[in-house]
């Protein structure tokens, strides 16, 4: 049996032996402690020389990882001095300490990927960690070193692996000989100082590493506040260790020494064993030997939970902005102001904030998804309103938004998504995605099926429409703003449900390419476009309104039929207070928001407590599931995205939120009196749209002109084969944003006045000015989803959760088990 000894210049009381076998052969390590005694370890090395295979000298200060060579050196050498002479290979564990720190960090990034990716990480003292913050400067450009502070009480962190090198270059040297150490102890005020900019930087870390030598020290005072939720990188973690870190809330532990014996022993004992298993001589040993050992022995770094389960907190940001100039008042100071001040203030204040930089509305924490993973993050507000963006050209607002990305990946954030105007403006995110230093999402395929889920619990819970499980439902569902983003895809996932389906839109041709498109894709379905959607709302049983008309009137809900169940996806709705409240036999509901799981916590955006628009709910289910890549952006959504971040969603824990209107959560009771009324209503309504009286007498039917293909188009066409409007119709269709432009109008478009003649609007900058018109009913903060175009693959289904159906072939395709 060969011997190993482990002489440790700490305490006594951690002696210990124990037999063990490795590579094959057996072993008796036996460990005495010095406390501190040179003159005692000294004469146990002679004691054990030719008496022991190897022997380790423990409780050593390294020498420091850079700086110039006697600097690194000089705390070293003196202990080598001794151990040559003697006969037995002596070692410090320097060699497996360095080999095992970057093997250490390299292997918890690859067994859970992009786990320090844009990490803040602090150093207690990066001259001692340099091997590990070289390894770091990889993977995050956060990094903070407190050397100046312990080892010279200079109230100053270093922010860069670059700054570390100058300093262990240069200043490090010189500062040895300036008095400030002795005088920041001295000096209360400055020693107060220093510990407190110590515990606010420990707090604002996301990972701490700490020299396992002189450790009490270093992390001795610390307390909950400073180390909860942390992830601590040392080595040596003993048993007491991990009982301190428990105590004080820290989520993960990584010890860069190997735990391949039955106890915990120092990279020395590690080491020395290596030596005596391999017959190598003093200093034979190499970094490739060791290498080789750790693979082939898998000498895996040791990752500890002290709470007993496996925790990671992932970070992601999310970018909001005010609505409306309204909006701003939510400032006291700019609400007291306001009260007296004339309009003009306001507006002045809406054009000054657009220009601000961005600033940090609130911390998001709290929200665990039941696999265990858990993500905390921030949302950032950019100051420009959706008026002050039109006013701008896109530039205006993605520098804003890259500034937004440089805040959030000094946060830590991972992952960054994009919410309200801030999404559409442009190229809908394509740009930003290109130039921020972090992947960016707009939340669009989570908008997409949150929508048709809200939409499919809603028509279910009504119960005026009859659904036979596998087929297609005999109804006939309509969507606003089709050419959209969110409009599309909407559209994509009814034709698979429903028989007949509505394309509104004010761009024909493509509202035409949508058309063919989802004919390719479901040739079964019954497909018609229409730029003046208002003819046949009496007609429509669901209505999808996913438009960008920044609170324009889209629709005259009088003409929709009683019973129809309205889902409104557009930022802000498109369906304010005032308008839903003429028809209290329509059901009309918000998009598909979404509940969060765990106990989230965040400042006041607009909706109940734990209750996200699906665009944030798409950020956080990405955040969750470690995928920090560029999700969706642009205008086109990808079907298969749509579906995969629903799976994930369920996968998480995301539930649909209650179903809400513009004055709350409908109850069982709302929804029942909202049926009841529509029983009662369709009494006397036609289906030409025209109520029957107690003649019987009705009004004509609106006309259509039948296209080529099938389909039809509602207005007679001109001489240049554009529509024009028939004189029965009122246009407030052209009021819809095109969804697949960003301006409001454009030139020579018709709007309705108030009273009820068409007037041109001869500009997109005077279209910008009607934003206002409807300021008061713009209350959100974040947006679900505003436009583009995209595909779909899936539908909502099933007792209050959605169900995924694969399309089949062109003829014959899987059916929505129980669609809307």
């Amino acid at each position: 049996m060969k011997q190993i000894v482990s002489i440790n210049l700490g305490s006594s009381k951690d002696d210990y032996e124990f037999e063990t076998e490795f590579l094959g052969q057996e072993f008796n390590i036996k460990s005495f402690g010095v406390n501190g005694d040179m003159d005692k370890a000294a004469n146990l090395l002679l004691q054990w020389d030719k008496e022991a295979d190897a022997i380790g000298i423990g409780g050593v200060k390294f020498p420091y990882g850079m700086g110039p060579r006697y600097l690194k050196r000089k705390h070293y050498d003196k202990l080598n001095e001794l151990g040559e002479k003697i006969t037995t290979p002596v070692t410090t564990g320097l060699s497996l300490r360095n080999v095992s720190m970057e093997w250490c960090l390299r292997f918890v990034n690859h067994k859970f990927p992009n786990y320090f990716k844009n990490a803040r990480v602090f150093f207690m003292s990066g001259m001692t960690s340099y091997r590990i913050a070289k390894v770091m400067s990889e993977y995050t450009d956060n990094l903070t070193f407190a050397d100046p502070v312990l080892e010279n009480g200079i109230s100053k962190f270093i922010n860069s692996f670059t700054g570390l090198e100058k300093y262990a270059q240069g200043s490090h040297e010189i500062l040895q000989w300036v008095p400030s150490k002795k005088l920041a102890t001295s000096v209360i005020p400055t020693r107060a100082w220093n510990d407190y900019i110590m515990r606010r930087a420990l707090q604002k870390a996301d990972v701490i590493v700490i020299p396992s030598y002189d450790f009490d020290n270093y992390i001795g005072k610390a307390t909950l506040e400073e180390l909860g939720g942390k992830t601590i990188i040392t080595s040596t973690v003993t048993d007491e260790k991990v009982a301190f870190f428990k105590e004080r809330g820290v989520n993960v532990i990584i010890d860069t020494t190997p735990k391949i014996l039955e106890r915990v022993v120092g990279p020395n004992v590690l080491e020395a064993l290596i030596i005596a298993s391999l017959g190598k001589k003093r200093n034979q040993i190499r970094d490739d030997d060791l290498l080789e050992i750790i693979s082939t022995q898998k000498m895996d770094p040791r990752i500890v939970y002290p709470s007993g389960k496996e925790k990671r907190v992932n970070r992601f940001a999310f970018v909001i902005h005010p609505l409306s100039k309204e909006f701003l008042k939510k400032d006291k100071l700019v609400d007291t102001i306001s009260g007296f001040a004339p309009p003009a203030f306001l507006d002045a204040v809406e054009k000054v904030v657009a220009y601000a930089p961005p600033w940090i509305y609130s911390r998001v924490t709290g929200v665990k998804s039941p696999t265990g993973a858990e993500t905390e993050g921030w949302l950032i507000t950019i100051g420009g309103t959706p008026k002050q963006m039109l006013a701008h050209d896109p530039e205006f607002t993605y520098k804003r938004l890259l500034q937004a990305a440089r805040m959030a990946k000094r946060l830590g954030a991972q992952i960054m998504g994009l919410g309200a105007f801030t999404k559409v403006v442009g190229d809908a995110g394509v740009t930003v995605a290109k130039k921020a230093e972090l992947p960016i999402t707009t939340g669009n395929s989570y908008s997409a099926s949150g929508a048709l889920w809200a939409a499919a619990d809603a028509v279910r819970r009504m119960g005026l429409i009859e659904v036979e499980k596998g087929k297609k439902i005999k109804a006939k569902t309509m969507v606003l703003g089709a050419s959209g983003a969110i409009g599309s895809v909407c559209s994509r996932l009814l034709a698979k449900a429903f028989d007949e389906v509505y394309l509104g839109g004010r761009n024909t041709a493509k509202l035409m390419a949508l058309q063919q498109s989802i004919l390719d894709e479901t040739p079964d379905v019954k497909i018609k476009i229409t730029t003046n959607p208002d003819k046949y709302l009496h007609d429509m049983d669901v209505l999808v309104t996913a438009t960008s008309g920044a609170g324009k009137k889209i629709l005259d809900i009088t003409k929709v039929k009683p019973g129809c169940v309205i889902t409104d996806v557009a930022r802000p709705l498109d369906l304010p207070p005032k308008e839903v409240a003429k028809r209290p036999d329509v059901l009309v509901i918000e998009s598909g928001e979404i509940e969060l799981p765990g106990n989230p916590e965040m400042k006041n955006i607009g909706l109940p407590p734990k209750i996200v628009y699906a665009c944030l709910a798409e950020t956080i289910v990405l955040a969750l599931e470690g995928r920090y890549e560029v999700f969706t952006v642009g205008r086109d959504i990808e079907w298969e995205k749509v579906k995969e971040i629903y799976k994930l969603g369920l996968k998480h824990g995301m539930k649909l939120a209650a179903i809400s209107g513009v004055n709350g959560v409908f109850t069982d009771e709302d929804i029942l009196r909202v049926k009841e009324l529509a029983l009662e209503a369709r009494k006397t309504w036609s289906p030409d749209g025209v109520a029957v009286g107690s003649d019987g007498a009705k009004k004509k039917a609106a006309s259509y002109t039948d296209t080529k293909d099938g389909s039809f188009i509602d207005e007679p066409l001109s001489d240049k084969g554009e529509p024009t409007l028939s004189d029965d119709s009122t246009p407030t269709i052209s009021e819809i944003e095109d969804t697949d432009t960003n301006s409001m109008t454009t030139a020579n478009d018709s709007v309705e006045a108030t009273d009820g003649t068409v007037k041109s609007v001869n500009t997109a900058d005077d279209a910008a000015e009607k934003v206002e018109d409807n300021e008061d009913n713009i209350t959100k903060v974040a947006e679900d989803d505003l436009d583009g175009s995209g595909n779909i693959s899936e539908t909502a289904t099933d007792d209050n959760e959605a169900e995924i159906t694969d399309s089949g072939d062109s003829t014959n395709e899987k059916r929505v088990e129980e669609t809307i």
